[in-house]
């Protein structure tokens, strides 16, 4: 069993870098040319997009499959182009002949011009044709009778004249005509009338049973010359049908705007009011954008690795420097569901002192998060791991990050609805921007709690010695748990050291910072607990901080103080009445620790005695 595990050990990373080939090859075979991607390019240029509203459509991604904008594909190809009210005073170029499986294209509502095109006759998947409120001229092209799969062809609000072509009739499915408000002339061919939906109002059309009356207004439906007083009646109650659900729907739509102007906001970085939610801010990149950010996740770019993946560091196309975590065992039952799910409820929380989420991308194995990149990369780079050369942190700076750590923690717990538990809170999770602002991170991968709830986990989220014992024992993770995380946190600002450090046991000393930091308080050794880096430090407020540190990191999570309450008593508020209650409870702990170790020496010793005895017995 053993050989065939470390087999496998050996072979997954081959077939892992096997699989990433087959996926760049799929990537990459069918774009190169892109001929949709080029056609699509041309399009957008003869379109004259002068308002800038495509942003996306470019040919370095390769394919426009993966993320471009207004763009659906089914199998590879690009089915569908929903384009309108865009702005565009161009003309449709011949290029978009090239998107030969296209089958709905919806430009209406823009200011394009030309010629109604002829070359639309050779795009035989068409089903779906709308040209609506643009500035089209000169008749209907006869050779569009070639449409046999045409469904919808709407061309109101243009200044199109001259005929309706008898070819149209050739289109045996087409389930809905509109060409009114138009310059067209002569008679509306009686085949025309057994469309299921058509309107030719509003243009110098003869129609009505003699075909010499104009098209009277509203005639957007089936006429029928037997049974007129039913008809009428019919029509009638129709027309009250759809004047009650249009009052309907203004009211609903009402409701909404209301419903969504109360709840999809972005709250102010102040941190006073409820978390809201706002999806619209984030963006969705391709996985082609993230491979060409990271140079193909690249292992220079690598600049973190933690519980829930690596993070690389990416410059997309337009020179914006971003930090990218690529998630691994990311086991979220229902799929990208789920994870949109919650990359919704990331951008819950803004505040200055957490990291704010730019985009996301998912493929059926992918799931991927952009964050801003933090010049000065994290708390434990800067406690540890500097290179010569490089700035440390000198103790004003470690005082503003415990402040700023704390106040985006009590923003998580106290304000956001519901309320978020980071679950792995450390030096290595809070990061620097270019001001040394500490900013939370990962964050948004902990479990959102239900604020009558208590979250239970099969599997424990963390790293060791910033797991608080009640979670590590049972599963069960509340605020409190980020409290302990947070106590770690600054008994690491403090000293600059790792909260699990097995060199210290060279020295006889704990292998958990914690205990070691105890037991140097409970000897007044306040110089050996500061880091040897800092040059200069206020005692007293070092002994604050220490304080609060052990005051949050006590076994009983009830015992520990709320982030609220940490913000206070960093400040110096109720610290002197606190601590004089947990130097009580741990003079008790310590007594009960040492009868419990003493028992436990004399009943070993009494055992060995036992056991002696036993063997002399035998031995006789």
């Amino acid at each position: 069993m053993s050989g065939a595990f470390s087999s496998w050990h050996l072979l997954k990373p081959i077939i892992n870098w096997l699989m990433l080939l087959i996926l760049l090859r799929v990537s990459f075979a069918s774009t190169d040319p892109d001929v949709e991607g080029e056609a699509l390019i041309d399009l957008l240029r003869a379109l004259n997009d002068s308002s800038g509203r495509i942003t996306d459509w470019n040919y370095n991604l390769v394919s426009p499959c993966f993320s471009w904008s207004h763009v659906t594909c089914r199998n590879g190809n690009v089915i569908s182009l929903s384009l309108a009210s865009n702005g565009f005073s161009g003309t449709l170029s011949p290029s978009i002949t090239k998107l030969k499986f296209l089958a709905s294209l919806d430009f209406q509502d823009n200011s394009l011009t030309g010629l109604l095109p002829v070359y639309l006759a050779n795009m035989t998947h068409l089903q779906n044709l709308n040209l609506a409120n643009n500035n089209f001229r000169g008749p209907i092209p006869n050779a569009w009778g070639q449409l046999s799969n045409l469904k919808h062809l709407v061309l109101r609000g243009n200044h199109i004249s001259g005929h309706i072509p008898d070819s149209l009739s050739n289109i045996s499915v087409l389930t809905e005509l509109d060409l009114s408000s138009n310059e067209l002339t002569g008679r509306v061919p009686m085949q025309f009338f057994t469309i299921p939906k058509f309107n030719f109002t509003g243009a110098h059309l003869a129609c009505g049973s003699s075909l010499k009356q104009p098209c009277a207004s509203g005639s957007f439906r089936r006429v029928s010359t037997k049974k007129s007083k039913l008809g009428t009646v019919i029509t009638s109650a129709s027309c009250g049908v759809t004047v009650i659900l249009l009052i309907g729907a203004l009211f609903a739509y009402r409701y909404y705007r209301m419903h969504k102007l109360k709840h999809d906001v972005f709250v102010d970085v102040t941190g006073e009011d409820e978390c809201k939610i706002s999806f619209g801010q984030l963006r969705r990149f391709s996985w082609r954008e993230i491979q060409l950010a990271t140079d193909n996740f690249d292992e220079s770019n690598i600049i973190g690795q933690g519980g829930f993946g690596r993070v690389y560091k990416g410059v997309l196309s337009d020179n914006v420097k971003v930090a990218v975590k690529r998630l691994t065992d990311y086991n979220s039952p229902g799929g990208e569901a789920a994870f949109l799910r919650e990359v919704q409820l990331i951008s819950v929380a803004v505040h200055k002192n957490l990291l704010r989420l730019i985009g996301f991308c998912t493929t059926s194995s992918e799931r991927i998060l952009v964050y801003p990149f933090m010049k000065n990369l994290s708390v434990a780079y800067r406690l540890r791991d500097l290179k010569p050369g490089e700035k440390g942190l000198d103790w004003s700076t470690r005082k503003h990050i415990a402040f700023g750590a704390a106040h985006g923690l009590e923003y998580l717990h106290e304000h956001c609805n519901p309320k978020i538990i980071h679950r792995d809170l450390k030096a290595a999770n809070i990061l620097l921007d270019d001001n040394f602002e500490p900013v939370l991170g990962d964050f948004g991968l902990a479990k959102l709690v239900d604020t009558k709830l208590t979250h239970v986990t099969t599997q424990v989220r963390g790293t060791m010695g910033h797991i608080a014992p009640e979670y590590l024992s049972t599963g069960k993770s509340s605020e409190k748990t980020d409290v302990f995380g947070y106590g770690i946190t600054l008994l690491e600002l403090v000293t600059g050291q790792r909260a699990i450090d097995f060199a210290r046991l060279e020295e006889e000393e704990d292998v958990l910072l914690l205990d070691h930091i105890k037991k140097l308080q409970r000897e007044n050794r306040l110089d050996d607990i500061v880091d040897g880096n800092m040059k200069m430090h206020d005692p007293k407020e070092v002994e604050t901080v220490i304080q609060v540190a052990l005051l949050c990191t006590q076994s009983s999570p009830e015992d520990r103080p709320t982030m609220a309450q940490v913000v206070r008593l960093l400040q110096g508020v109720d610290l002197a009445e606190r601590w004089a209650e947990w130097e009580q409870l741990e003079d008790v702990r310590n007594r009960e620790f040492s009868l419990l170790s003493h028992h436990q020496f004399a009943w070993a010793e009494e055992s060995t005695h036992d056991q002696e005895a036993i063997q002399l017995s035998k031995a006789r």
